[in-house]
């Protein structure tokens, strides 16, 4: 077993209020329990001494040519991994059947069938649970060979086995061994919940048969909604399961991504608490569902949203922050976790984000467009808290703030944060109008056109011909490749055709593009990053969009490539390829839903137009004879 596999090994299972990080070695190295953003009780992943894990595998002699091989089920959230060698195939299936209720619960339940395909193999399984990121200790109880309890202070873990597996007590761990031949199965089940948790009936193979069968025909009866039809079906549909498994369903909140502390640099400072709800993260997540048809993801979050502004719960006197906590809550204190070494030894630790407290006036932008599209903004309710923000944003739009990218280095009149503001003043003048609802509309109107006007006069930096970060700046911000999506500009004007040639030659490299540049513009940090996800996504969006079919196309498909085994993307790709950061993430996969759609329209529109106004042909593969040949002469003229 790796000390740290990389971050890309993992598939990724969840019942819709929590979800478990499982790698390709069969560990479950992450779990946070009962929520999202609740202690773990499984985080090897940020510490492998410390931070507890479950691991189910099939075993071979030293020596032997293992493969190893992980997948979804189609379609599903059921995560098989396969281990095939010369004794035979052996395979664990994990997967947690959804809670439907919509109501939260304090009991979980996480299935790992072991099954043999062909041979007869051995399993292994060592459960060594550490409540609480690893800080509290437990004790362990056992009625039979086939239950054992984990008890702590807060918490209990049951692990129940079926027949043939009998558990045998390791200190106050629990271990087995056991073996299975072709045709046989046998399963285990952790079920988590509060501390004095009654323990569960005994899994039964028939019992755990007709659980998978469940959870299966869940997913599959959920894409049915999905209206996507184009040429990346199967990677559009594991991006929507993966942003449904990053809902929390009893709230309708997304969470960014299921982890934190993963590092956007191995061994740097950049480690970050993902699983909260950001106002700009959910609103694309849920832009990006309806989109694909998932029409009732988007009226939960709506309700979430309304309730967020008619609460007046921010933690100052702004009517949103930027996150909450998945019931809403908005302290999200942070704290360090010392006595955690970090993924490979990345400190610091970090639970709860101190970037709750910053002033991100850009959120009001994603927040109106999530509220007023699909057109069902005419509820009263509604109206009135959209208008609510709308009359309060009148009156502070035009300030500094800290932007898209939460830096910790002072605040700025971030072009970005304007380009939103102007968002929320157009989607709300254009709802007023739409339905006929009382709105001070030469406000909002006289506001909106400031900001556009301060937007080109400002914002636009005549050197580099190029829209910038800031107004005091000639730094370029991936952030603003959505100026043409959200509509300030056209995608062939002159002006944003400059801005994007600008970000070729600057943010891209091979493809993949990043945020800033964090020497030019300090951010705060130390350390450096990786080209981000989110950006490379909406770069191919804004080319498909200007004409450049075929830069975006080649673009789309070099980022699918660093999709990991089972079509999952972290936040970030490293130097190497790897990826970085959180994981998964809901800005990438959102923004890859995104990007395949406009690449199927606009790729459909140029059947019937060939030769469309604005479009160029660029060379998407150049090649470039080095500086010095190997012997280090000069190169011939």
């Amino acid at each position: 077993m790796k000390r740290y596999p990389p971050i890309a090994e993992h598939g990724l299972v969840g019942d819709l209020q929590t979800a478990a990080l499982v790698s390709s070695e069969g560990t479950v190295d992450w779990w946070c329990t009962p929520r999202f953003d609740s202690p773990s009780v499984f985080a090897s992943l940020l510490d492998c001494d410390r931070g507890g894990h479950c691991r189910l595998a099939a075993e071979f002699p030293d020596g032997d040519d293992v493969t190893v091989r992980q997948l979804y089920l189609s379609d599903t959230a059921i995560l098989i991994t396969r281990f095939m060698g010369a004794g035979g195939v052996g395979e664990v299936a994990d997967f947690m059947v959804p809670d439907e209720s919509g109501v939260p619960t304090g009991v979980h339940r996480l299935v790992r069938v072991a099954r043999v395909v062909r041979g007869r193999l051995p399993f292994a399984l060592s459960c060594r649970p550490r409540f609480d990121y690893g800080r509290a200790t437990h004790t362990l109880s056992s009625a039979d060979p086939h239950s054992a309890v984990f008890h702590s202070a807060a918490a209990d873990l049951h692990l129940q086995s079926t027949t043939g597996v009998r558990l045998h007590a390791d200190g106050d761990d629990i271990s087995a061994r056991f073996t299975l031949s072709a045709g046989e199965a046998a399963a285990v089940v952790l079920t988590s919940g509060p501390a004095g948790t009654a323990a569960p009936p005994r899994p039964s193979l028939e019992g755990v048969a007709d659980d998978l069968d469940t959870c299966r025909a869940f997913w599959l009866s959920w894409l049915r909604s999905c209206t996507y039809k184009g040429r990346w079906q199967d990677i559009v549909n594991r991006s929507a399961i993966t942003l449904k498994l990053l809902t929390y369903a009893p709230t309708g909140a997304p969470v960014a991504a299921a982890t934190m502390g993963l590092p956007e640099q191995v061994g740097g400072e950049r480690n970050w608490d993902y699983r909260y709800t950001w106002i700009r993260d959910a609103s694309l997540s849920v832009r990006a569902l309806i989109d694909l048809g998932f029409q009732d993801e988007a009226h939960a979050f709506r309700r979430w949203l309304r309730d967020r502004i008619d609460a007046n719960g921010a933690a100052s006197a702004d009517p949103l922050q930027i996150m909450y906590r998945v019931d809403g809550d908005p302290h999200l204190t942070e704290e360090t976790l010392d006595h955690l070494e970090g993924y490979r030894g990345s400190r610091p630790v970090r639970a709860g984000n101190a970037a709750a407290d910053q002033l991100q006036l850009d959120i009001y932008g994603e927040a109106s467009d999530a509220l007023v599209v699909g057109g069902d903004i005419g509820a009263i309710r509604g109206w009135g808290a959209l208008g609510g923000v709308l009359d309060w944003l009148a009156d502070h739009w035009d300030q500094p703030d800290e932007g898209i990218w939460e830096t910790r280095g002072g605040r700025q009149d971030f072009t970005y944060s304007r380009l939103m503001t102007w968002v929320a003043f157009d989607r709300g003048v254009r709802a007023a109008t739409g339905f006929s609802r009382p709105a001070d509309l030469a406000r909002w109107t006289g506001a909106r056109d400031a900001v556009f006007r301060q937007i080109v006069e400002r914002g636009w930096h005549d050197k580099r011909q190029a829209f910038v970060q800031h107004y005091d700046t000639d730094v370029l911000d991936a952030s603003l490749l959505l100026m043409p999506k959200v509509g300030f500009v056209s995608p062939y004007d002159p002006d944003w055709l400059s801005t994007l040639d600008a970000m070729d030659e600057e943010l891209v490299s091979d493809s993949l593009v990043y945020r800033y540049d964090p020497q030019a513009s300090p951010d705060g940090l130390r350390g450096s990053e990786g080209t981000f996800n989110l950006c490379s996504f909406f770069y191919v969006e804004a080319l498909a969009r200007s004409g450049r079919l075929e830069q975006a196309r080649h673009a789309f498909d070099k980022m699918l490539t660093y999709a990991n085994h089972v079509g999952l993307f972290a936040e970030e790709i490293g130097p190497s390829g790897e990826q970085l950061g959180n994981f998964p993430q809901a800005f990438t996969h959102l923004s890859l839903i995104t990007a395949a759609m406009a690449l199927d329209e606009e790729l459909a529109k140029e059947r019937t137009a060939p030769h469309r106004f604005g479009r160029r042909r660029p060379v998407i593969y150049g090649l470039r004879a080095p500086a010095e040949d190997a012997g280090g002469s000069a190169p011939h003229g």
